[in-house]
């Protein structure tokens, strides 16, 4: 049987001509058309009005901390609930994570317990983050208009990491506009890839051109290479923008796919006992890049486990949710507010093969073998 993937790679097709225009004009280092017309589009296509195309979402994530001015001992907030990517950055510049449990209504950082520690931190005189780090999970957005009215009151700028939310929609305005710097991630496995990279976007036009500055190793403008601060190496290809181009173009088509994928998942096995999908919150639309279940095994007659190994027997990968990084060993003493939502999702919880590319064959082989373990 061939083998199912989690969420693979899906081409459209015009890819390949952008990169035979990379490969045609010699613009095959970073920077050149393709680079500038992605940078562009993407703006477009969300609404932002500047974006920098770089390596990957945890280039653009750790740009984002170091324009609002991260530095060692500062402590920055964020959901715990999450890829490690999302809070490795604060710690390799010098600072502590603290992190923020999730709501139950979306199983994204939750409004209230960020404005706790934001008004405990205020009533003992500290000062405050430096940075909340929110992030979209499995393509649905958080709930912003709270999160932002307990930062402002306290002065503390929001980063969204929507890697995982292109596409997605908050209150009908696209994801990663909800804060003051947006973070996306074209990895493999997301709904659209450049194979690597990432793109950071803000309302900032100073902040995307210092990203950009920071992301080709910082030259100054001489003749000859000087540098007056520290760079990266951080800036996407021509070629991985072609992809990036062709990709962009197939986006609509690839969330409706995944849609697809939910709505026959929940027709097949939405009625099973113990098996519960990941809330759907009424403020947006995601983008469906993961569907993820919970299953009770008391009530369905088996684990989350169990349906993991059933699946890999038949050459189907699936995976846990994420684990919170507040249980991670690398985060073991960092603080955490909350914890129970995430560690109960973490404990029952089962990301789905969530490919735009699934036959209903594909998805019937996978629900039937779930079906068949009570």
């Amino acid at each position: 049987m061939n083998r199912i993937y989690l969420s693979p790679p899906h081409m459209g097709g015009e890819e390949i001509g952008f990169v035979n225009e990379a490969f045609a004009s010699n613009w095959i280092a970073p920077l050149g058309p393709n680079l500038e017309a992605f940078e562009r589009e993407f703006a477009g296509y969300i609404g932002a009005p500047h974006a920098a195309a770089v390596s990957s979402g945890t280039a653009a994530l750790h740009l984002a901390l170091l324009l609002l001015g991260l530095r060692r001992g500062d402590e920055a907030l964020c959901s715990t609930f999450t890829f490690a990517a999302s809070a490795n950055p604060i710690v390799q510049e010098g600072a502590v994570p603290v992190f923020i449990d999730s709501e139950a209504a979306s199983w994204n950082m939750d409004p209230a317990l960020l404005r706790e520690e934001l008004e405990e931190r205020a009533e003992a005189g500290r000062p405050p983050p430096r940075a909340v780090i929110v992030v979209d999970l499995y393509g649905q957005s958080a709930d912003y208009d709270p999160i932002r009215e307990a930062c402002a009151r306290h002065g503390v700028p929001i980063i969204q990491d929507a890697a995982e939310s292109l596409g997605a929609t908050y209150k009908g305005e696209k994801t990663g506009r909800q804060g003051r710097l947006g973070v996306f991630s074209f990895n493999g496995n997301k709904i659209i890839t450049t194979s690597g990279g990432g793109m950071l976007v803000s309302d900032d036009g100073a902040m995307i051109e210092r990203a950009r500055f920071l992301a080709t190793q910082a030259r100054d403008p001489a003749p000859h290479y000087q540098h007056s601060v520290i760079g990266f190496n951080y800036r996407m290809s021509n070629v991985l923008a072609g992809i990036g181009r062709g990709q962009l173009r197939v986006l609509p088509g690839r969330i409706e796919a995944r849609k697809r994928n939910r709505a026959f998942y929940e027709a097949a096995l939405g009625g099973l006992p113990g098996v519960r999908f990941m809330p759907l919150a009424g403020y947006g639309e995601p983008n469906y890049w993961l569907s993820c279940v919970t299953i009770d095994p008391e009530q369905f007659g088996a684990t989350r486990e169990d349906v993991r190994l059933a699946l890999e027997a038949i050459n189907v990968e699936s995976r846990p949710v994420w684990k919170p990084l507040h249980l991670q060993p690398v985060f073991a003493g960092c603080k955490i507010r909350g914890g129970a939502v995430s560690e109960r999702a973490f404990a029952n919880g089962l990301c789905l093969p969530s490919g735009s590319s699934l036959t209903e064959d594909d998805l019937a082989r996978i629900c039937d073998t779930i079906t068949s373990l009570p």
